[in-house]
């Protein structure tokens, strides 16, 4: 089936009130896949093994669905025949699933961004290094988290479904505070839930020909 058609079908198959859909796409040819990445690149196809990894919006603009259809079209056009496949829809607030408890409720509302603000917010005025992490709801989702999160050098230990990584208010080692937001911005826009926390702190750091602290986890060096 062409992934015109391929598309169409999912589109249809979408609830009323949709706003966006994580979609998975595989080449038939693995030596397909850069040229399917390269024509996929202005809807920000992003490879996750050997797939391509991308959301589009029900509304226009660069990754709305006409884009897509039209992108579709170019890979079929060049017989780039691909298998595609919704891995994630998010709905609009009006037509969302109910979820019991007030609980449910913070989870369906819940922001990754604004959760990165709310740890911020107690810290110090002279921070200057941060020990953080991130944690998500679904195995399914850490490859696509890893990937959108890419900035942030995101490290993972045991089976928690969390990342850590590190954060620099001023210089040396770690992502910037407008990165990581910008990163936790773009799991917000792809519905991907999680949550950030601030495990360890350190104020007014001077690095002398370092990259900055080292800290101890566990008998690891993060």
């Amino acid at each position: 089936m062409k992934l015109v058609d391929q598309w169409q079908a999912i589109e249809k198959s979408l609830p009323e009130g949709w706003e966006s859909v994580r979609l998975t796409l595989t080449t038939e040819q693995a030596g397909d896949l850069p040229r399917a990445a390269q024509v996929l690149g202005p809807i920000n196809a992003g490879k996750v093994g050997s797939t391509l990894v991308f959301g589009v919006q029900r509304a226009a603009g660069p990754q709305g669905a006409q884009t897509a259809l039209r992108l579709f079209g170019r890979l079929d056009q060049e017989r780039t025949w691909c298998l595609l496949e919704q891995s994630a829809v998010q709905v609009g607030a009006a037509t969302a699933p109910e979820v019991g408890g007030a609980a449910g409720a913070a989870r369906s509302t819940a922001s990754v961004a604004s959760s990165w603000d709310a740890a911020l917010a107690p810290l110090p005025s002279d921070w200057t290094d941060l020990l953080c992490e991130l944690e998500i709801e679904s195995s399914t989702l850490l490859d696509r988290t890893a990937l959108l999160c890419a900035p942030l050098n995101p490290a993972r230990s045991g089976s928690r479904l969390v990342f850590t990584f590190r954060c620099s208010g001023r210089s040396g080692y770690g992502v910037s505070v407008p990165m990581a937001r910008r990163c936790f911005e773009r799991l917000d826009h792809d519905g991907i839930p999680g949550t950030t926390r601030v495990l360890r702190v350190l104020s007014d750091t001077d690095n002398v020909d370092t990259q900055g602290p080292v800290w101890l986890v566990g008998g690891k060096t993060l």
